[in-house]
């Protein structure tokens, strides 16, 4: 079956003692038991059930099991949001002393969470050239334990040669994880390509309507624990489910950071519609990147797909298509907030990935914590405006684009 068709008929965990379409929301934070035996049993890991929210719920469990279904993943936990996917993971994986390589190209949270949280945790981050082989090689050392990079960054939209990435990572025996929330699962196969982790914001592309902060940790089941020291226990106890194990009985559960059961069912919602969303997004963002590329008051288009970008070969390797998101470039700050103030239909916003299109100037925002000086390094500039496209008739994102190009 293809994606829509597994969205749509994928089996719920238990069955439903009224035959309901949908799995029904379970609002509630603790469930009753028979006996207190049984009780136990759920406690212990003897029997599966849920005992409470925090750890698990039917609802989310609902969502993670249709996830499971269509990625053909081994394990799958979805969380409170994308940063706690990314959190939960890496926290659960490394210890003191450890290190890992990923790029400076990244998500401006995801990169602070590397700056700060995971140095405060005696954790290093070492920043490559991600697309540099000879780079990422030379950065390796016996206490190197995960290659991390995203699929295609935010906003620099760099794509690194993942089948390249897999094969480091197998030789040295490192965890190859990504974050695929600009290429979900409908467009990037990350199993297929090697990657042992996939992260995503599900508030993204799942959601769709921009209703529902959530995060997903997919398992693809590709990594043998057993060769992983740090989940060493867990291995020996659980075997390929160590890592599910390690972040639902201490990591995920300690933390606290469970989705609500409102939000799973409006996520799963959301994944029966993805495929029809994102081939809509397909032909609005290349018309789109083709108009302003011809434009005369557009300095450049960055768009993986279009003809001439330095990733467009990676692009059409990889992904059904690259995304939702493309940037451009106006002469200044000022000429790009004048431009942004007098759009009508596009929104002035910083989700990406919405059914409505929504448009942002990362350098002033996303990264407004960081110096000039690491902007520039990071490849930002003043005038650059970050457009996630939506769902809208072409014709109406086009002609609010052109109306506000021309008061320049």
């Amino acid at each position: 079956m293809k994606y829509t068709t597994k969205a749509l008929h994928s089996k719920y965990p238990t069955k439903d003692p009224h035959g309901a379409l949908r799995a029904p929301v379970y609002q509630n934070a603790a469930f009753e038991f028979d006996s207190a035996e049984a009780l136990e049993e759920v406690f212990t890991g003897k029997k599966s059930g849920h005992a409470y929210s925090r750890a698990s719920n039917p609802t989310v469990e609902e969502l993670e099991s249709k996830v499971k279904y269509i990625t053909s993943a081994h394990g799958v936990v979805a969380t409170s949001s994308g940063m706690a996917a990314i959190s939960n993971t890496l926290l659960a994986l490394l210890k003191a002393g450890d290190n890992i390589i990923t790029t400076n190209k990244l998500f401006g949270h995801t990169l602070s969470f590397f700056q700060t949280t995971l140095d405060d945790f005696d954790v290093e981050t070492k920043f490559v050239d991600i697309c540099n082989e000879t780079a990422i090689k030379n950065a390796i050392d016996e206490n190197t334990k995960i290659i991390f990079f995203e699929t295609i960054s935010n906003p620099e939209l760099v794509i690194p040669d993942i089948k390249m990435l897999a094969k480091i990572a197998k030789e040295h025996n490192l965890l190859l994880i990504c974050d695929s929330t600009m290429t979900p699962f409908y467009i990037f196969d990350s199993k297929k390509h090697g990657v042992d982790i996939d992260l995503l914001s599900a508030t993204k592309y799942i959601s769709g309507g921009g209703t529902t902060i959530g995060g997903l940790i997919i398992d693809n089941g590709n990594y043998d624990w057993s060769h992983y020291k740090n989940l060493s226990k867990f291995s020996e106890k659980f075997g390929k489910n160590a890592f599910i194990a390690k972040l639902k009985k201490q990591v995920f559960r300690n933390m606290g950071a469970c989705l609500s059961a409102q939000s799973a069912y409006m996520l799963s919602l959301g994944l029966e519609t993805l495929a029809l969303r994102a081939d809509r997004t397909k032909e609005n963002v290349k018309a789109l990147s083709e108009f302003l590329s011809k434009h005369e008051k557009i300095r450049s288009v960055n768009y993986p797909n279009l003809e001439g970008n330095r990733f467009q070969n990676e692009a059409n390797e990889y992904f059904l298509f690259a995304g939702s998101v493309l940037t451009f470039d106006l002469a200044s700050k000022e000429e790009a907030y004048k431009f942004m103030n007098n759009l009508e239909l596009i929104r002035r916003a910083t989700n990406i990935q919405d059914n409505k299109s929504l448009i942002i100037a990362p350098y002033h925002t996303i990264y407004a914590e960081y110096s000039d000086e690491e902007k520039r390094s990071f490849g930002l500039r003043e005038g650059t405006l970050r457009l996630s496209v939506g769902i809208e008739d072409i014709e109406d994102l086009i002609s609010d684009i052109a109306n506000s190009l021309d008061i320049l």
